[in-house]
């Protein structure tokens, strides 16, 4: 067994070629501990290629992983404005139907205002009527009170002319 420090050796598949060279040169020449080292120059970079694959598997995973969440935030978001644009779509229908009611009412409340103007009017041109009826009644009782007067008096002379008594 030899104490010189083990060597610094390549690793990967150049590490892996140098280790069967090593083990077959080992064997050859009869020498156990070269054949040994190249194994083990093997296995460290067998090791090593496959610390590499699961490395690059774990990013891949890592990648698909955020890739993934991206995907899940996105719809999320998506989710989020559809939500938000329903929402608004919601405000601005109830908005103008607030408005329509508003409009309707306001529109009542005007024909109703018309309505009873006109029924105020109707009833006032009925007292109108009334009172030109009333004053065209009066009018006439006074005429036919002032005919009956006139014929009265007429009477009166008459009967004063036939019978002059009663002055």
């Amino acid at each position: 067994m030899s104490t010189t420090p083990p060597e610094k050796t390549a690793g990967g598949p150049l590490g892996r070629l140098a280790g069967k060279a090593k083990e077959a040169a080992g064997g050859l020449v009869g020498d156990e501990n070269l054949a040994r080292e190249g194994r083990l120059q093997q296995a460290q970079s067998e090791a090593e290629i496959q610390a590499q694959r699961e490395q690059q598997e774990a990013e891949q995973a890592r990648a698909q992983a955020d890739a993934e969440q991206q995907k899940t935030d996105i719809e999320v978001e998506r989710e989020r404005l559809e939500a938000e644009r329903a929402a608004k779509q919601r405000e601005e229908a109830a908005e103008r139907d607030r408005m329509r009611a508003e409009q309707q009412a306001q529109t009542e409340a005007q024909r109703e205002q018309a309505a009873a103007e006109q029924a105020l009017a109707a009833q006032d041109a009925a007292a109108d009527a009334q009172e030109r009826k009333a004053a065209e009644d009066r009018l006439n009782a006074a005429r036919e009170a002032a005919e009956l007067e006139k014929e009265a008096q007429r009477a009166e002379a008459a009967a004063n002319a036939i019978d002059p008594e009663d002055k």
